[in-house]
């Protein structure tokens, strides 16, 4: 019987983190557009969901915000300026440089929490929604290289840089505000789940 009630409080976690995912995708409360990146506020749901629900939970809100995300490169829920460029290039590299890191970020996330959960380090959430917003940022980033290096458009962006050099300074102020944000909103929404005894992790 217990597990059924976890079972039924997990589901209702999972579809309410959805919502909000999809709420501030498609509202500028997810996005704060500047220049060809926006500052990203989805890992938040991301991260909580990767340390409420364990690795599956994450990969699946990973997958919701990579959906939104794809949708926005054809002008569904706001536009990303980059996101219309590189889907024009070619669209199937750029669902999976748009879809396949978030989902990734948000298992890897489940991950990290999990062992660190495990070892009762108390800062666990927090770590976690630092991994997630990192996770989210470097495999964006590296995709978006490895993917779309060789093409006019990122060539003329790089312009010459070291590419080490080139995605720091491409970043920039949105890697940290989204480090912050999802550091603090994670770890403080975990403690809160710990004391309602809803951290699954299985």
């Amino acid at each position: 019987m217990k597990s059924k009630r976890m079972g039924t409080r997990h589901m209702v976690l999972l579809a309410m983190l959805s919502g909000i995912l999809l709420i501030m995708s498609f509202t500028p409360l997810g996005y704060l557009n500047i220049g060809p990146l926006a500052i990203s506020l989805n890992m938040i749901p991301v991260a909580i969901g990767a340390v409420a629900l364990g690795p599956g939970g994450g990969a699946f809100l990973g997958a919701v915000f990579g959906i939104t995300s794809c949708l926005q490169c054809v002008g569904i829920g706001g536009t990303s300026a980059m996101g219309v460029i590189l889907f024009e290039i070619n669209p199937i590299l750029t669902i999976l440089q748009r879809f396949a890191t978030r989902v990734l970020a948000g298992w890897l996330t489940g991950i990290v929490y999990l062992l660190l959960h495990k070892r009762h380090f108390k800062y666990a959430g927090y770590v976690a929604g630092f991994c997630a917003a990192l996770f989210n940022t470097v495999f964006f980033m590296a995709a978006l290289v490895l993917l779309f290096g060789h093409t006019e458009y990122l060539q003329n962006l790089i312009a010459g840089k070291n590419i080490l050099l080139f995605a720091i300074s491409f970043v920039g102020i949105n890697a940290v505000v989204e480090l912050f944000s999802t550091t603090l909103a994670a770890g403080t929404v975990c403690k809160a789940l710990e004391k309602l005894n809803m951290i699954g992790g299985k």
